[in-house]
């Protein structure tokens, strides 16, 4: 069932109101959400129309101008029609449409501001344009109240022209920066292929359920995320993982939608679909990290707050000051320069802008931010603490070496630990059955199973009482297992994990597990130190084994024997002495962990990206997206603090400067509405660099 998109409510397509925008078709509950939805693509189309009036109507003052200047409309100029010259007039018919068609939207603003008890830059706008406007009709009209007063018609068209032109070029700037979820959206296929009563139909990719049965031919887009149930084929999964490389595909494994089926035919079981897809799970979180603010930019909302009253104050005393000191005239320049030149725009923008540029750069690469809350604590960083296994590693351990005590063969030690792991869910259980079912071992089942998390299991077996763990299960057993240590230290050692096999409370053998370490570790560790941040890591692991693994990748801190609930209690503990800590995990195990740290990076998260623990979601299975995305969140820090610093300059020194009259000979007014325009198009166009930036 289809998402409107507006309220986010679920609607039935057969009733719902629907919309064809671009080659899709949305799906809304109300005509109300459909207005609400299309309005921006409305909004940009009107805007065009606003600037061709203004541009219009500049182009043809210009062109009166000049055509007076070289004399061809003098006899138009002296013309006066009861008492009003024609020249006035002419002025008066140009900038009504563009004061009140052009500007109508600023206007309206400005009202709805007002009418929420609220000063906003609309207002500012619109107060300095309508009071030149006005100013000008009396003094064509009325001319003995305000002589002179038909000037102002100039420079109403000129301001009207220059903001609205200037936001213009700032939604389209912003849209771009945007375009991240747009390009997210259209690689949702729209229909698929569906078995129904043992025929193929075509039908809607919204009206899959789960458990339909697809089918999926060369060429075309997975409709949404299941399971291989028939077929074999390789998917094409860069638009969502950015891995290039083609991934096989089998029976029993996962397809995410919206990947590109290569070669053969497959049939895929739905298990995911609409919201709870791996794509629209992304969009969401591009939508709602496009939308957050950065701790600082709170600070800057304090300021809009109090600076548009405060700029009406300034503009009052200095039209006050210039009445007495050079007349009316003078003074009325300076007001509606001090109005016009104000920006709070540059103000409320310099975090947005930065953070939708940056969250839109991030999604093109994989890299998923999520927000400004934790691009700010990037920036602050001072430690990365990795988890070790399927972080570090590659999460498949296997058997390297088996001793055997007691008179066990190596066989029978094999045959005993596979029977006790066939039932956990451990990575070393996996390593265990895999070099069961390589010998041959008919693995048998056994009566009584128990699970201690973060030391091993103990079973029971045709009358054997089984331990299978390392020594800190053992010495809660008090079991003898000095025979041993010389074996254990030697594979601890060489960074091996040892498991340890007890039969009836005596040793019985040794088993040694080691994990692959993932070829980019080395190079990841290497780039966070030149980064200047301390690199950690943290495991359940005795601390000989991790010491071994970690002077092979290049770590000097390391957390071992830790348990899975005893990993926050470290980095609080760490964030006690002042450390600012990022921690790098597979999200699930390591959630209370990713969510204690400062930013929590869920690596690899594939189709899986709902990590609520990860402030940094990285979808494919790469550390160097480490550095990327903690690269990319100082680049968007620097880009806020760029523009927050223009925007407190700007109008620090040229609201100063508009109420001590310093712009009046150069322009005054036209020169302000230019100059706010081009301060909110340098913070949209500097957060627009972004999208340069080399990851």
């Amino acid at each position: 069932m289809p998402r409107d998109p507006v309220c986010g409510m679920h609607v039935e397509v057969e009733k719902s109101i629907k919309r064809k925008i671009g080659d899709r078709t949305y799906y809304f509950c109300s005509e109300t959400c459909a207005r609400t939805y299309e309005q921006p693509e409305r909004e940009l189309k009107a805007m065009k129309h606003r600037v061709a009036i203004a541009l219009l109507g500049v182009v043809s003052v210009a062109l009166l101008r000049v055509l007076t200047m070289i004399g061809l409309v003098i006899a138009f100029m002296t013309i006066t029609l009861a008492g009003i010259s024609a020249w006035d007039l002419a002025l008066f018919i140009i900038s009504t449409p563009i004061v009140w068609i052009a500007g109508w939207s600023i206007h309206y603003g400005a009202y709805k501001a007002l009418k929420n008890h609220t000063i906003n830059m609309d207002v500012l706008i619109t107060v300095g344009v309508l009071a030149g406007w006005i100013y000008g009709v009396i003094g064509t009209f009325f001319p003995s109240i305000a002589p002179g007063g038909h000037g102002y018609f100039e420079i109403a068209i000129a301001i009207l022209a220059f903001i609205i032109l200037g936001k213009f070029i700032e939604e389209t700037i912003r849209r771009k920066s945007a375009a991240a979820i747009r390009k997210l959206l259209e690689l949702k296929p729209t229909v698929a292929r569906v078995l129904r009563n043992d025929e193929e139909v075509e039908v809607s990719v919204d009206e899959i359920k789960p458990g339909d049965i697809l089918i999926v031919k060369p060429g075309e887009k997975i409709p949404t995320d299941g399971t291989v149930i028939d077929g074999y084929s390789s998917v094409d999964e860069k638009m969502i993982t950015g891995e290039s490389i083609p991934v096989e595909k089998k029976v029993g494994d996962e397809v995410i939608g919206a990947t590109i089926n290569k070669t053969g035919v497959l049939k895929v079981k739905a298990t995911k679909v609409g919201d709870e897809t791996a794509l629209m799970q992304i969009v969401h979180l591009v939508e709602e990290a496009q939308v957050s603010k950065a701790p600082i930019q709170k600070f800057a909302d304090q300021v809009v707050k109090y600076f548009v009253p405060a700029v009406f104050i300034i503009a009052g005393v200095a039209f006050i000051y210039w009445s007495f000191t050079r007349g009316f005239t003078t003074a009325f320049l300076v007001l509606l320069t001090v109005l016009l030149i104000a920006c709070p725009c540059a103000l409320g923008i310099a975090t947005p802008t930065a953070i939708l540029a940056g969250v839109g750069k991030g999604a093109e690469h994989g890299i998923l931010l999520r927000g400004g809350e934790y691009v700010e604590k990037a920036g602050k960083l001072t430690m990365v603490i990795f988890d070790k296994t399927g972080t570090l590693t590659k999460g498949e351990p296997s058997i390297t070496n088996i001793v055997s005590f007691k008179g066990y063969s190596k066989n029978k030690v094999l045959e005993l630990a596979a029977a006790v792991e066939k039932n956990s869910e451990h990575p070393l259980a996996e390593a265990v059955l895999k070099a069961a079912i390589k010998e041959g071992i008919d693995i048998p089942n056994i009566k009584r199973f128990e699970a201690i998390p973060g030391k091993g299991v103990k079973a029971i077996y045709n009358n054997y009482e089984i331990l299978l763990g390392n020594k800190k299960l053992m010495e809660e057993a008090k079991i003898n297992i000095e025979e041993a240590n010389e074996t254990i230290s030697k594979f601890e050692e060489e960074g091996k994990t040892v498991m340890i096999l007890v039969v009836n409370r005596k040793l019985a053998g040794v088993l040694a597990v080691m994990d692959t370490i993932k070829n980019e570790a080395f190079e990841v560790i290497k780039q966070l130190k030149n980064m200047k941040l301390k690199v950690a890591m943290l495991t359940g692991d005795n601390e000989k084994t991790a010491k071994a693994i970690a002077e092979q990748i290049g770590i000097d801190i390391v957390f071992a024997n830790v348990l899975p609930w005893e990993k926050a209690e470290v980095i609080k503990k760490l964030q006690e002495k002042g450390e600012v800590i990022a921690m790098v995990g597979d999200g699930i195990n390591d959630a209370p962990a990713l969510a204690q740290a400062d930013i929590g990076i869920a690596i690899g998260s594939g189709a899986d990206v709902a990590k609520e623990a990860g402030g940094i979601i990285l979808i494919k299975d790469n550390l160097l997206d480490i550095t990327r995305g903690i690269l990319l969140s100082k680049a968007v820090m620097k880009k806020i603090k760029q523009n927050l610093f223009w925007a407190f300059l700007y109008n620090a020194t040229l609201v100063p400067a508009a109420a001590a009259g310093l712009l009046i000979n150069y322009g005054g007014p036209i020169i302000a509405a230019l100059a706010m325009a081009l301060s909110s198009l340098f913070v949209v166009g500097n957060a627009a660099t972004l999208k340069l930036l080399k990851l």
